[in-house]
């Protein structure tokens, strides 16, 4: 291939070199900007493309080629095969190896469970076996690691002076929000590259998917969230809690509860299938581990039932029985709403024994309180209810709560309110945050009201139904 064709080739994609500066370059006597520089290369590989056939003799045995030293794949390789047999801390090291394929370097930043701050990991200098630290948390609000976090989204960051950029990727258990992965480019990779792109979120996604998993073995990963120790019963209500967000293609649901270190008797669960999602919200009366116990066996009474298939009535039969025969030392009684959603229909039947009632939100506004379906009480005995029943509109929103809501108060003794939640609610949907983004900055806010300090548990839990949702991310 001539000079002369090679440049013409160039020029026709828009090089604007001319000839003579073209063969200077291949000759090594002057540089070409790195843009120049890629149409030229693109010119000769069409080139390239030209005098090589891609047709190829088959084969009766197909031979699969070997997994590559670098790129994607042997990126995501080397994570699977870094975890085999490892306790959590190892994941660091295993990262380290997964982003050295890939070609950039990648630290991992886990949020807190009060959804405030993203924390660093890093594998301890002197520790044998991969041991973790953590360094100074990065504030979730004003921070580039913190806007990934919240929208959902990666985000570039090209630093200051001539050093590599960097990209923030949303790290996620498949809608469950983890933190967020910093991503160290090379010098010569584009933070704007769709396939750099797509090849760091695919390392996040397995890289959230492996956090979950480890953390369900080991305490490492689970400790460095921890920003203050959690009581007892505490304890026992995050080990029963789903994950804070999860959705279908219909669906999405997302929940949060404060104080997260030391809740007493608030808690959620739900249950997603392709036709029906189920809901249900607790609040137990008192702050003690007594009252977290009282819960966690309403939970278990609860999925006992919907997982044999009994419906709302059944299910508020065995709460109460488990509530009334097995705390009888002195009365304890128990809120809740149940509520199980048709994703193909839209209809909504509800049970709610004593506590606050749901908010319907259509088109960024509440527009009712679902007040129908009331029974007492779990913990009273039983007795006759009826169910209430709501068609949702696609794209409606459904508000659960527990009064520790719109009672907080501040140091005037004023409540947080429900029509301060109505307003902040709006708002956020307004400005299209994610749904998990929408319930922490409404759990933010109420903590906010009470300068952190919570004479109640505040519990919130959002759920969205739209057959035409699609994915969060």
């Amino acid at each position: 291939m001539s000079v002369d064709d090679l440049w013409l080739g160039y020029f026709s994609l828009g090089g604007d070199a001319g000839a003579v500066e073209v063969e200077a370059y291949l000759h090594g006597l002057m540089p070409l900007p790195a843009g120049q520089r890629d149409i030229l290369a693109h010119a000769a590989n069409e080139h390239l493309d030209d005098l090589t056939t891609r047709l190829r003799i088959p084969y009766a045995r197909v031979v699969r080629p070997a997994t590559p030293p670098t790129g994607a794949l042997a990126a995501l390789v080397k994570l699977l095969e870094g975890m085999e047999q490892e306790p959590p801390e190892q994941l660091i090291g295993a990262l380290d190896a997964a982003a050295a394929a890939l070609g950039v370097e990648a630290t991992v930043h886990l949020v807190d469970y009060g959804q405030r701050a993203l924390i660093p990991l890093r594998a301890h200098p002197r520790a044998a076996g991969g041991a973790v630290i953590a360094g100074s948390p990065v504030p979730v609000e004003s921070t580039l690691a913190g806007r990934a976090y919240q929208w959902l989204q990666i985000v570039p960051d090209e630093g200051e002076g001539d050093g590599p950029a960097r990209l923030w990727v949303p790290l996620l258990d498949g809608t469950e929000r983890l933190g967020a992965l910093e991503v160290r480019l090379s010098d010569t990779d584009d933070p704007g590259d769709p396939q750099i792109r797509r090849e760091c979120r695919w390392l996040a996604d397995l890289l959230g998917h492996l956090i979950t998993l480890s953390t369900g073995y080991g305490d490492a990963l689970d400790t460095a969230r921890r920003l203050t120790p959690r009581t007892p019963s505490a304890e026992l209500i995050w080990d029963l809690l789903p994950p804070l967000t999860a959705g279908t293609d219909r669906f999405m649901i997302a929940g949060q509860l404060e104080p997260s270190a030391s809740v007493g008797g608030d808690a959620f669960d739900y249950a997603l299938s392709h036709d029906y999602a189920q809901l249900a919200i607790f609040d137990a009366t008192g702050h003690s581990m007594t009252s977290g116990l009282v819960t966690a066996a309403a939970i278990a009474a609860y999925r006992s039932v919907r997982r044999t298939g009994g419906g709302l009535l059944d299910q508020g039969t065995a709460i109460d029985d488990v509530v009334s025969t097995h705390f009888t030392d002195r009365p304890l009684f128990l809120t809740a709403v149940l509520a199980d959603l048709d994703l193909s229909t839209g209809r909504l039947r509800y049970l709610n024994a004593g506590h606050p009632a749901p908010l319907l939100i259509r088109r960024g506004k509440i527009v009712k309180s679902l007040t129908a379906g009331r029974r007492a009480l779990f913990g009273t005995g039983h007795q006759p209810v009826t169910v209430g029943e709501e068609m949702l509109e696609p794209g409606d929103c459904l508000l659960l709560y527990t009064d520790g809501v719109p009672e907080a108060r501040d140091e005037h003794g004023d409540f947080f309110g429900v029509d301060r939640l109505s307003d902040l609610l709006r708002r956020a949907v307004a400005a299209g945050f994610p749904p998990p983004e929408t319930v922490r900055r409404l759990i933010v806010a109420v903590m906010d009201h009470q300068h952190g300090i919570l004479q109640d548990d505040a519990t919130l839990m959002l759920a969205t139904w739209d057959p035409h949702l699609g994915k969060l991310v």
